[in-house]
C-alpha cells in the first residue's frame, strides 16, 4: 500500500472505516444484493470480477450465489474488513489503495459500488484509471447522482461524501466504452437498496 494516503482514504482506513463494518454485516443486504445483480446481469456471462471498495464482501457474497466458479479479487483500503474478505469463497484480497492498486489480470467484470462517492473530485481521474485498466468486458458504477460534483455533510464529517456524474465523467475519458444498461435502486423497492443510480458500461475494442 502507498504510504501518503489521502485524507478520504486514512478516514476509511482508520477507526470510522472500522465502525463502519458493523453497520454493514446483515444478511438482508447481501438478499437485497443478489437481486439488484441478476437484474442487471441478466443473460450476461462473467466469469471474473474484480470490486474496488468492497467493505466486508456483501456485493461479492450476492456475486457468488449468481454466478459459479467465479474468479474474484479485492481491493479493500480497511485492513479489519479484508479479514471478513479473505473467509469468502474464491475471493483473493489486496489491502491497497484503489487509486493505486494495479495487477496483470484483467477480469470480466470491475464493479465500483458506493465508493466513488467517497473519493474527493480531485483523485476521480486515478480511479478512472484503475478501473478501465482492471476492465475485460464490463464495468458497473453505482452511486449517489449529481449532474455536478457536489460535498455532502456525512455522519456529522465534511469531505468525506461527494454526489457526481461519475459515469458520465469516465465516458468523456474512456471513448471506448459504451453504456449499455442503467437504472435507479429506490429505497422503496421489493429488494430495496440505498436510493442511487447505477450504469452498466461495456468496453469495445475502439480505441480512445
Amino acid at each position: 500500500m502507498k504510504k501518503n494516503l489521502n485524507t478520504q482514504e486514512k478516514f476509511w482506513q482508520g477507526n470510522f472505516g472500522n465502525s463502519y463494518i458493523g453497520r454493514s454485516k446483515h444478511k438482508s443486504i447481501i438478499k437485497n444484493n443478489f437481486y439488484f445483480f441478476k437484474k442487471v446481469f441478466r443473460k450476461k456471462k462473467i466469469k471474473s470480477l474484480i470490486e474496488l471498495g468492497p467493505n466486508v464482501g456483501n456485493n461479492i457474497i450476492a456475486l457468488n450465489k449468481l454466478f459459479n466458479n467465479l474468479k474474484i479479487s479485492a481491493v479493500e483500503i480497511n485492513k479489519k474488513a479484508c479479514g471478513y474478505l479473505k473467509k469468502i469463497k474464491n475471493v483473493k484480497v489486496f489491502n491497497d489503495s484503489i487509486l493505486e492498486f494495479n495487477a496483470e489480470d484483467r477480469f470480466d467484470l470491475v464493479l465500483i459500488k458506493g465508493v466513488m462517492i467517497h473519493v474527493h473530485p480531485k483523485n476521480l481521474k486515478k480511479l478512472y484509471k484503475t478501473t478501465d485498466r482492471l476492465a475485460k468486458k464490463y464495468i458497473l458504477i453505482c452511486e449517489y447522482y449529481n449532474p455536478y460534483p457536489i460535498s455532502i455533510s456525512y455522519r456529522g464529517h465534511k469531505n468525506k461524501l461527494f454526489k457526481n456524474d461519475y459515469a458520465g465523467e469516465f465516458l468523456k475519458l474512456y471513448k471506448n466504452y459504451k453504456l449499455i444498461d442503467q437504472g435507479f435502486n429506490y429505497h422503496l423497492d421489493k429488494y430495496p437498496l440505498d436510493d442511487s443510480n447505477w450504469f452498466l458500461l461495456k468496453k469495445t475494442k475502439k480505441k480512445n
